[in-house]
């Protein structure tokens, strides 16, 4: 069981997934930061200057005026955060959609380099051909 443990661990489908957590890690920072350094001012210019990340209902406790106090305070509902992370959802789909649809394309691109056009058939076989197709009409 050991053996086949290291067979399973060692095999390219094993380091694949490794190296796609560590750079998932780094994407999902640089997402966070696109989202929270970009997107969500000029959301926030567009909206008049509101600011998602403070946006909550507090359900307990006495009324607060940031997220983090009416967090310690009691149950409440972070609906600004939630769309925060909608958003970073989405840009993360988006991206992962595009990055795949250009890795589709360079792989296409690749497989026509690799699989040139047959040249066409030679005179005389053409010819055979022709033939051929006019005896099986008779």
């Amino acid at each position: 069981m050991i053996q086949e443990f290291k067979e399973f661990a060692v095999k390219g489908n094993m380091v694949d997934l490794a190296i796609g957590v560590v750079i998932g890690g780094a994407f999902s920072k640089i997402v966070n930061s696109l989202v929270n350094d970009i997107i969500m001012p000029v959301i926030g210019v567009l909206t008049g200057g509101v600011d998602f990340s403070n946006m909550f209902i507090q359900l307990a406790g006495a009324p607060q005026t940031n997220l983090e106090a009416a967090r310690e305070a009691g149950a409440t509902l972070a609906y600004g955060n939630f769309i925060t992370v909608v958003i970073n959802f989405l840009i993360i789909a988006w991206v992962l959609f595009l990055v795949i649809k250009a890795m589709n394309s360079i792989q296409r691109e690749a497989e026509q380099q690799d699989s040139p056009e047959a040249p066409p058939p030679p005179r005389d076989v053409v010819l055979l051909e022709e033939i051929r197709d006019l005896l099986k009409q008779k």
